[in-house]
């Protein structure tokens, strides 16, 4: 990676202004790190360069681009935070602080056994202090892809340490942020330096049943975009090879035997709008025998983490069984990009946001960064006693639940009630006498499952109760409860103060 491939892919994506913007800010990182060089021997400046150029890929806004290319000149040069924003501005420098942080509360950590759980306390400290503009967690995963794609050159030990970290913190990051594709290739380099037998062996497997099944699938293929064109439908299709990574963990499902797993090769058809989306669902229907125990409806009920899609599997009558992805465009960018698809479809508004330190207009399934901020905002004095609420929030699996009138609300695996209650409005939280889920009343102590419908019921005369506290999840929600309790005692205090007619301190 050099300086003239960077610009020509960034060239279709900015103008000549921020070309040149970004033009100087390679000069100048080039400079600073003039000298310096990487483990395999490559001048220094081609790992910056690289992750500006996976950023560029991305879609990412031209100030993230140009901190990508920055982002390691305060830790390993001479260069000033200083220096940054009075040449590339206060967001610039902000980003390129944010990155730097989280590099630095990564060092020092030597022993093996103590690693993770350090990097997992330390960076969810970290993002609650760069949680006011997420993009911070982008380039930072940028930089990881990037690492663990010249991993090779590093000695085994800080391999299998890089491998875990990005294993148990970076891909499930990725996942939070809906990075779809990001996640499946951080899974599977780090599979590769943690387990290489087991991915030699998998991948043999892979390509053994690939190079069987392939010439029938081009057959279903050919079939399939023939009677799309017959009925007049715009789409594209193109196809997905089940990773390594995924055909490993599935294996283990089905004690080893390939046979039961139907989905290594998955068609996917894209189209429009959701509407031709059902369209083809019925041609294919039509066409192929439907196996309907894994017909799939993602789009009526997303995953927790925001993928939205259409799945079904079929049996065509040579008796192949065959999986199909039906989505629309803008579906597939969020299932591949996840939020850094949002700067290529709101990049006014986000842009706009970010200058006033602020995210807007995210999808539901992406509102906890919401939360990070509001956390961030607070953080100060009691950053380190929150910092495990706030991992559990962040790192737990998500689920969906639906209001009586059909909206998403994204909370953690293992949420009650409340929390929910909270997500809603504070105030409506502190008037609740019960719930119902699903039509049938539930008490405080039931815990969400992915798909409820939860019906909160309210009373004038209801007010928050210190027991409650065993019943919430949620940062956000114990902080307003606390609030509540607090302001409550007060007014008691005063109450009571009136009646003997002394004033409270």
């Amino acid at each position: 990676m050099d300086k003239g491939e960077l610009l020509t892919i960034a060239r279709p994506k900015h103008n000549e202004e921020q070309l040149l913007e970004l033009e100087y800010a390679i000069d100048f990182a080039t400079r600073a790190h003039e000298g310096q060089k990487r483990k395999s021997g490559q001048p220094y400046i081609t790992h910056p360069l690289s992750v500006a150029r996976i950023l560029t890929k991305w879609d990412m806004d031209i100030d993230t681009v140009i901190a990508g290319v920055l982002h390691d000149t305060v830790e390993d040069t001479d260069v000033t935070l200083e220096q940054i924003e009075s040449l590339f501005g206060r967001d610039v420098a902000f980003l390129v602080d944010g990155v730097t942080k989280v590099g630095q509360a990564r060092s020092g950590m030597r022993n093996l056994e103590s690693y993770l759980p350090q990097t997992k306390d330390n960076l969810t400290k970290l993002l609650i202090a760069v949680g006011q503009d997420v993009r911070v967690i982008i380039i930072k995963i940028a930089d990881r892809l990037h690492n663990m794609r010249t991993l090779e050159h590093m000695p085994r030990e800080k391999q299998i340490k890089i491998a875990r970290e990005t294993m148990e913190v970076f891909a499930p990051l990725a996942d939070r942020l809906n990075m779809g594709r990001v996640r499946v290739q951080l899974e599977e380099l780090s599979f590769r330096y943690l387990m290489p037998k087991d991915f030699a062996r998998t991948k043999a497997l892979l390509d053994s049943r690939l190079r069987r099944s392939q010439r029938k699938l081009i057959r279903v293929k050919h079939e399939v975009e023939q009677k799309l064109l017959d009925e007049g439908i715009d789409f594209e299709m193109d196809g997905r090879v089940k990773s390594v990574y995924s055909l490993f963990k599935k294996l283990d499902r089905y004690d080893g035997d390939i046979e039961q797993i139907h989905d290594l090769i998955a068609l996917r058809i894209i189209t429009d709008d959701l509407d031709t989306c059902y369209l083809v669902l019925g041609v294919l229907h039509d066409l192929y025998t439907p196996l309907f125990e894994r017909i799939k409806d993602y789009v009526a009920q997303p995953k927790p983490n925001g993928y939205q899609s259409l799945h079904t599997t079929v049996q065509t009558p040579t008796g192949q069984i065959v999986e199909f992805q039906v989505r629309t465009r803008e579906m597939h960018e969020y299932a591949e990009r996840g939020l850094a698809a949002s700067f290529h479809y709101n990049e006014q508004k986000l842009t706009d946001a970010y200058k006033k330190r602020h995210i807007a207009e995210l999808p539901e399934h992406l509102k906890w960064i919401k939360d990070l901020q509001l956390t961030a905002a607070k953080a100060g004095k009691k950053a380190i006693a929150d910092s495990k609420k706030l991992r559990m929030d962040l790192f737990h699996d998500r689920i969906f639940v639906y209001s009586p009138k059909g909206d998403i609300w994204d909370l953690p695996r293992g949420a009650y009630p409340l929390d929910f209650a909270y997500r809603i409005h504070s105030d409506v939280a502190a008037r609740t006498s019960g719930f119902k889920v699903n039509g049938a009343m539930k008490p405080f102590s039931y815990k969400l499952q992915h798909g409820d419908t939860v019906e909160i019921l309210t009373n004038k005369s209801a007010s928050p109760k210190p027991e409650w506290k065993n019943y919430i999840i949620t940062a956000h929600a114990r902080d307003k409860l606390r609030l509540q309790l607090s302001r409550q005692n007060r007014n008691l205090l005063e109450k009571f103060a009136g009646k003997l007619r002394i004033r409270p301190e």
